[in-house]
């Protein structure tokens, strides 16, 4: 090949990238608007819930929460009552009623003398006032920032989003999940958190205090103390913490969700917010699915992101002719990030399925090995499967042209999210 005819063929390259590239972008940010249109004044529908259920583990209790009114209540009840520590980390943190509830109780217990550590995300955040992000001087607040990479833009370790939910109150009780802090998350979400009392409250506290410890002098300032671990950790055999640390290149949750995977025999019953997973996992899940294990994928029918439900939907196809049954959730936005596996298995957290919870942000999940905590997940998913739309392989492949168009245009995106 000639030199002119290479760089023609190269320049022609360039320019069908450069418009695929466009059209991925149009496609994305026409979804959007639409999308944000449609919902203008729309409410949620109410939908069904399974009342706040407590079971025992090792030495300490787990109680499951899938409706955030509930949960903020006993969240709020726990900090009113914190006699030495409070510990507060969340992705978002609305400048709402149920924020200002929070950033009040807050204030209350450091006012009476209780140590108060707060982490939120910066991005996540970025819409809140900025007056609702001025806290009292007795309130120790880490703002996680916009840009953590400084000059070293090329380190991918320091890109990670503070995605994870967890508050620790006197090293006595601890909450983790999916719920983030904010009015429309009380009523209009169907999400799941977790209560812990017992050992399993150590490890959240190791958790937080790792994050704060890392961030507090590029945040605080040198002369800022580290939080101190002052009690031992008790190994409960039962619970474990699978925690992603981007900064240190950490990320067991897509490891513990395949080794569940791939050692299923019975069923396996996932929900998720987002679930744009990489080839890996799709396999693992079509594996289990041909070997006669009961998979199903309990997914919002649309999300508050229909970018990501169009990148989603291009594994259906293989799910679907390898027997994954996927059920669409009704009416609210399922929130959830849970799964049980053959009736002893069980995971609740804050890590969807996608790369950015996998292999990007700080993000935190509850192993459980226990049968009564799998019962209850198993109860739960039931009945947020009646409340569900199937979606069967022939209504898949009969969908419309153009719905086949905007998925292969966006397919090239996954990766990203």
């Amino acid at each position: 090949m000639t030199r002119p005819r290479a760089l023609t063929v190269v320049r022609w390259l360039r320019h069908a990238l450069l418009g695929l590239l466009g059209l991925q972008v149009a496609l994305a940010v026409g979804l959007s608007l639409v999308d944000s249109y449609r919902r203008r004044g729309k409410k949620p529908r109410p939908f069904p819930v399974t009342a706040p259920r407590t079971v025992s583990v090792g030495g300490g209790t787990l109680t499951t929460y899938t409706f955030g009114q509930d949960l903020y209540d006993d969240m709020l009840t726990a900090i009113e009552g914190a006699r030495k520590q409070v510990l507060f980390e969340t992705y978002i943190w609305k400048g709402d009623e149920v924020g200002e509830r929070f950033k009040a109780a807050l204030a209350r217990a450091a006012d009476r003398g209780v140590e108060v550590y707060c982490i939120y995300d910066g991005f996540a955040n970025l819409v809140v006032a900025p007056t609702f992000k001025r806290f009292p001087p007795g309130m120790k607040v880490l703002r996680y920032p916009v840009y953590n990479a400084g000059l070293r833009p090329w380190d991918l370790r320091r890109y990670g989003r503070d995605h994870r939910k967890i508050l620790v109150v006197d090293e006595e009780v601890g909450f983790v999940g999916g719920y983030n802090v904010g009015s429309s998350y009380a009523t209009e979400w169907r999400d799941t958190h977790v209560r812990i009392t017992g050992p399993g409250v150590w490890d959240l506290k190791r958790t937080f205090a790792d994050f704060w410890n890392l961030n507090r002098r590029k945040r605080l300032g040198r002369s800022e103390r580290p939080l101190l671990l002052e009690t031992a950790s008790v190994w409960e055999p039962r619970i474990r913490f699978a925690r992603n640390v981007p900064r240190l290149w950490m990320f067991p949750i897509r490891s513990m969700y395949l080794e569940a995977i791939n050692r299923a025999t019975s069923n396996i019953w996932m929900t998720h917010a987002y679930f744009i997973p990489d080839q890996d996992f799709v396999d693992a899940l079509k594996d289990a699915a041909r070997r006669g294990v009961d998979v199903r994928i309990l997914l919002p029918h649309k999300s508050n992101h229909i970018v990501a439900d169009w990148i989603s939907r291009g594994y259906f196809a293989q799910l679907l002719h390898a027997g994954v049954r996927i059920l669409r959730y009704r009416d609210a936005m399922v929130h959830a990030k849970t799964a049980t596996i053959d009736g002893n298995w069980s995971t609740v957290g804050t890590a969807n399925v996608d790369r950015l919870s996998l292999q990007g942000n700080y993000e935190i999940n509850v192993e459980v090995i226990d049968e009564s905590m799998a019962a209850v997940l198993e109860e739960i998913f039931l009945t947020d499967q009646g409340h569900s739309l199937e979606l069967t392989l022939g209504e898949w492949e009969a969908r419309d042209l153009h719905r086949k168009f905007t998925e292969a245009v966006l397919a090239p995106l996954r990766p990203l999210l």
